[in-house]
């Protein structure tokens, strides 16, 4: 399979990278603020970072859907243990990314900050205010952005392995232009 290159649909790539630069956007965004002192800035920067978890929640639905109704490009050539991580990886980046933003909603909720949309939509409350549960919820949000953190840390491992040291076609199929690369 080193020369065939089937690639991800343009909707797959345009979503996938998307979502990554969302998330490298929140990410670091949900670090900064959480050490910040109560001030105007600090809120503003809370509701930045709730607009970007709820998008990237609404592309990650969307890509789920456009998965389960696409195909992906059949598999590369590779050990067992590889495709094994491989799958288990990308399966756990698609629930992460769908269980992060629940969890900061809900940890919102439960704390009694409602979430606006782009500061014009509010969307419900998905539990009753609770702050023990909040506190919980808070904890919860941390450990699964952690656990993302380390998995698109392995994600882009694997892929950069796949383009540099087995010089196949993994990295040609979500960024075409790489595709030209290999024989």
């Amino acid at each position: 399979m080193h020369g065939t290159t089937v690639g991800y649909t343009r909707t797959a790539i345009g979503l996938h990278w998307l979502i990554a630069l969302l998330i490298f956007a929140a990410f670091p965004l949900g670090v900064y603020m959480t050490d910040l002192p109560f001030s105007p800035m600090r809120l503003k920067l809370y509701s930045y970072h709730k607009w970007l978890g709820v998008t990237v929640f609404m592309l990650a639905v969307l890509r789920v859907l456009w998965r389960l109704t696409h195909a992906a490009p059949p598999p590369v050539a590779m050990p067992a243990w590889q495709r094994i991580a491989s799958v288990a990886t990308h399966h756990l980046l698609y629930i992460l990314v769908l269980a992060v933003p629940v969890s900061g909603w809900l940890m919102s909720s439960a704390l009694g900050m409602q979430t606006v949309y782009l500061g014009v939509i509010p969307l419900p409350d998905l539990l009753a205010r609770d702050k023990a549960l909040g506190d919980q919820l808070a904890i919860l949000h941390k450990a699964l952005n952690l656990s993302m953190a380390v998995l698109v840390i392995a994600h882009v491992l694997g892929a950069m392995k796949h383009h540099f040291i087995d010089r196949d076609v993994v990295m040609g199929r979500m960024i075409p232009f790489l595709a030209s690369r290999h024989p």
